[in-house]
Formats: C-alpha cells, structure tokens, sequence
C-alpha cells in the first residue's frame, strides 16, 4: 500500500516493468527537467536508473537525489 502523500507510477526498465512511488512536486520536477532534455519522462527515469553508481541504491533515492541536484544547479 503506498502512503496518501505519494503518487505511484508505473515504468519499464530493462524490459521489465517496476512501480516507483515519490511525492507530487518530484514527480513535476522530474517531468520538467524531462521536457528540458526533449525526452520523455520514462526515458529520464531509465537513463537515472542506468547512471546509478551503487546499485543498492532504491531508484526512488536516485530520482529525488536527482531531482534536487537540478533544482540546485537551476536555483
């Protein structure tokens, strides 16, 4: 079950498809910096999925750590 204050989205990564739960304003910003790159959203959450360093990393992390470096380096 995912928490009221979370949106969960559906994604296909590597041929499989995975649910990824984050807040609203991340899913906007990951939406925004998608469009900023001319690429769909899914395409953006594939490319941070295949850049993680450490793969224990949860992809959730990985999209909000993301979301706030552009959000950093756009402020």
């Amino acid at each position: 079950m995912t928490a009221p204050h979370l949106e969960k989205r559906s994604v296909r990564l590597a041929g499989h498809r995975t649910s990824v739960a984050l807040e609203p304003p991340f899913w906007a910003a990951l939406e925004a910096a998608a469009r900023r790159r001319g690429i769909a959203l899914a395409a953006l959450v594939a490319e941070i999925d295949a850049g993680r360093a450490d793969p224990a990393i949860p992809l959730a992390s990985a999209l909000r750590l993301f979301a706030l470096a552009e959000a950093q380096r756009r402020g």
